[in-house]
């Protein structure tokens, strides 16, 4: 097939089990005769090479002047190099009778983690041990295995992004614009559930009156009879609920957040002064929604928190995660979203510094870009950045500055803002990195949010519609012309990392997947109590939504 573009270039170098920068790509694809220059320097590469780089198509073309269409010197291709990426023995299998708990079932604990339903197959190597990079000829590994990189069987669109859009300035102004868009959305779809009156109309109303009102939750806290009080506000003022302790959606009270969007209906009290609820309603995944499907079987690896530059990143355990791209097995994957915290950067939390092994901020972004360019070449990355990286701790993150992207350059990957919307093949993925989760668990009772759970703390998020929906606690917020951390449409697959925790379910039918790390446990997590769930890879068939655990630690 001829070389007519970088795609079909990259296809052919991954097909023989290399990975190329993309710049080598670039001179390829401009040569005369791209095919023949590419089988030129594949002839001449290095044998313990594994990625195409500039110097190589540089020198090709040095020593034997541009390519033409008629130089019969390029050679036949004859090095067959498939497999040369993978790693023997270090694989892991997918059993699918195990399912990894994709979640069918009701929205509580439906899939929820646990790791003797993780497929692993052949168990891998432990992190310590060497991942033995070598070129193997096992039958069926490499990149050969069958991946589809034809871009017309491709989609992905991004959503959401707003990086270089930020106008945030910090004035009062911007505050007050933020929270008004946010009632404005999320309150329109509530709005229409109630006979909704604005605080100052409800002021305003007869006592025994039956009310409904949309707003934001100002304050919540319990009375000296055991009953909850609740502040709602709306643009025109607040106006106080009472839920009485013996009302049966009591427990619903735990759940609230302040600043969250929320729908009361009840009755005023004789003097007008406080209304008796007696329904609650929260904007909510209806019940009733679909998810979409791709129209074929293709498959997504969902991976966050990497870590590179700390001294317990599990380089081991990646470049098995890598080599397993190269198989038979993986064959299907062809999208990997990586939610945020690329490296350990610097200065973190306390005494970080004792646990780095790249103390440079920009030497770690080096590290990890040539990390990932063990990730075969024909998959399709989009990143987004956490609170460990290089840009602004307050929520939304815009993506990285052009040097970062410069230094992050393997594979072309798609650098979107935290939060964003990836829609692969007509299935929208929401990607957060999940800072505000430790608020969630911290707030809510462990049945309902917990760090061994953490899809249970998503759930709320889904609930509330809002990915970070309290202001002034744990979770740095931006002010901005508009909400971007507000779900506006239902994504059907909701990722998050953060807590490096692996859970799983599924929510009124939208998957919920925190995917764990790839960093094992410091001394820090060790004296605050995280145990982290360290290298695994949640693969999802983006055309049943189902969830296969790989692990590789």
């Amino acid at each position: 097939m001829p070389l007519e573009g970088p795609a079909r270039i990259v296809s052919e170098l991954t097909s023989r089990g290399y990975n190329a920068e993309r710049e080598a790509v670039t001179r390829i694809a401009a040569a005369e005769n791209p095919e023949a220059l590419l089988e030129r320097v594949v002839e001449e590469l290095p044998a313990d090479a594994l990625v195409v780089r500039t110097d190589h198509v540089d020198s090709a073309l040095e020593r034997t002047g541009p390519v033409g269409g008629g130089d019969d010197d390029a050679g036949d291709g004859s090095d067959d190099r498939v497999g040369a990426t993978a790693s023997g023995g270090a694989t892991t299998g997918r059993d699918d009778g195990a399912g990894g708990g994709s979640g069918e079932g009701d929205d509580h604990d439906a899939g929820a983690r646990s790791h003797p339903s993780v497929s692993t197959g052949t168990e891998a190597p432990t992190a310590g041990e060497s991942s033995d990079r070598s070129p193997v000829e096992t039958e069926g590994s490499g990149n050969g295995a069958g991946r589809s990189v034809d871009p017309d069987l491709r989609s992905l669109e991004i959503d959401g992004d707003m990086t270089g859009e930020s106008t945030g300035t910090g004035a009062y102004e911007d505050f007050v614009a933020v929270f008004r868009d946010r009632l404005e959305r999320l309150g329109s779809s509530l709005r229409s559930r109630i006979n909704h009156r604005p605080a100052t109309a409800i002021q305003s109303m007869p006592g025994g009156s039956e009310v409904g009102m949309v707003g934001l939750v100002n304050d919540v806290r319990s009375t000296a009879s055991g009953h909850w009080l609740i502040e709602l506000e709306d643009a025109t003022g607040t106006f106080p609920w009472l839920v009485m302790k013996d009302r049966e959606y009591v427990d619903l009270v735990d759940e609230l957040l302040r600043d969250e969007v929320l729908a009361m209906e009840g009755t005023l009290s004789d003097d007008a002064g406080i209304a008796f609820v007696d329904s609650m309603h929260f904007p909510d995944v209806p019940r009733t929604h679909q998810p979409s499907t791709a129209d074929r079987h293709v498959q997504a690896a969902l991976i966050s928190d990497v870590h590179v530059g700390s001294e317990e990143f599990m380089a081991d355990a990646w470049s098995r995660f890598a080599d397993w791209l190269s198989t038979a097995e993986a064959q299907h994957v062809e999208y990997l979203l990586i939610a945020g915290d690329m490296v350990e950067g610097v200065g973190i939390y306390p005494d970080q510094d004792e646990e780095l092994e790249i103390v440079d901020i920009y030497e770690q972004y080096e590290a990890f870009n040539e990390y990932l360019k063990e990730v075969p070449g024909d998959v399709e990355i989009v990143m987004i950045p956490g609170n460990h990286d290089a840009v602004r701790l307050a929520e939304p993150q815009p993506g990285f500055d052009e040097d970062l992207r410069e230094i992050m350059s393997a594979h072309d990957a798609r650098i979107v803002s935290n939060p964003s919307t990836v829609t692969l093949e007509g299935v929208s993925v929401l990607l957060y990195h999940g800072v505000s989760l430790d608020e969630v668990i911290a707030e809510l009772p462990e049945e309902k949010a917990s760090y061994d759970e953490p899809h249970k703390a998503m759930y709320q998020l889904l609930k509330k519609r809002h990915v970070a929906p309290q202001f002034g606690g744990h979770t740095r917020l931006a002010p901005e012309e508009k909400d971007y951390l507000v779900i506006d449409e239902v994504p059907d697959i909701f990722h998050t990392g953060h807590v490096h925790k692996l859970g799983f379910g599924k929510y009124h039918n939208v998957l919920a997947i925190n995917s764990g790390c790839w960093q094992a446990q410091t001394d820090f997590q060790k004296s605050v109590n995280i145990d982290p769930d360290s290298g695994y890879a949640p693969i999802v068939d983006l055309d049943t939504l189902d969830v296969t655990v790989q692990k590789f630690s």
